[in-house]
């Protein structure tokens, strides 16, 4: 399981550090409970994970912006009120096995391992891969495995998932994810062109699946076998 104690991030009572609070705490007040963020458990993780730690160091003064930024290999950390309204409408308890297409920086798969039970990440680049995997583990969470593969088709082999959510934008809503969805679980995908996307909130119940349209995003592409080919 994650390692609760707030003290493995470190303290934030001097320098640099006693910044990053300042700007951690208005970014929640700001930009997530400005805009509607209701989920306490949610906005309570975004308070307390130093999101300056999964950026650049070259960018770390922009980590709290109320912006995507580059993280390399032409992928991005997502802009922090999408991070979370996807996470609210994932509606985690803490009992959930998630899957997470896309690892990225691992800053979307961290919240995710404080709000859920274990969660399975999967990033198709393996750079970003090994350096998400080893900030991951360095924060101290053990409910967390990253793999390298095509996030598209998921991960079959550890499905059902209680939860699935795609940071990258689809042209449809993948079959391969539809598929490995527990009874009862909720799918969180962007679909729409390469450069403008809505997200989707699709529901498993009774072995039907439902999905609701919420608001309009922009993510970099999902590439693979269920997404775009190049």
């Amino acid at each position: 399981m994650c390692n609760n104690d707030p003290a493995r991030f470190g303290t934030d009572n001097d320098g640099p550090r006693d910044r990053f609070a300042r700007e951690r705490a208005e970014m929640v007040h700001q930009q997530l409970e400005g805009r509607g963020i209701r989920d306490k458990r949610v906005l309570e993780t975004m308070s307390r994970i130093p999101r300056h730690l999964f950026v650049p160091e070259k960018l770390r003064k922009r980590a709290y912006a109320d912006t995507p930024l580059q993280i390399g290999e032409g992928q991005t950390i997502s802009q922090p009120y999408m991070v979370a309204l996807m996470t609210e409408m994932l509606d985690l308890t803490g009992s959930e096995k998630v899957l997470e297409v896309g690892t990225g920086s691992g800053y979307q798969t961290a919240i995710l391992a404080e709000l859920g039970r274990f969660v399975h990440s999967i990033e198709r680049v393996t750079s970003l891969a090994h350096s998400a995997r080893q900030r991951i583990a360095g924060l101290g969470y053990t409910n967390v495995e990253v793999h390298v593969g095509d996030g598209s088709l998921g991960l079959d082999f550890e499905a059902p998932f209680d939860a699935i959510i795609v940071t990258a934008g689809a042209p449809e809503t993948p079959a391969s994810l539809c598929s490995q969805l527990d009874e009862g679980g909720r799918l969180i995908v962007p679909v729409g062109s390469q450069t403008l996307q809505r997200l989707y909130l699709v529901e498993k119940r009774r072995g039907q699946l439902s999905t609701k349209e919420s608001t309009g995003c922009v993510f970099v592409p999902l590439i693979g076998e269920d997404g775009w080919k190049t």
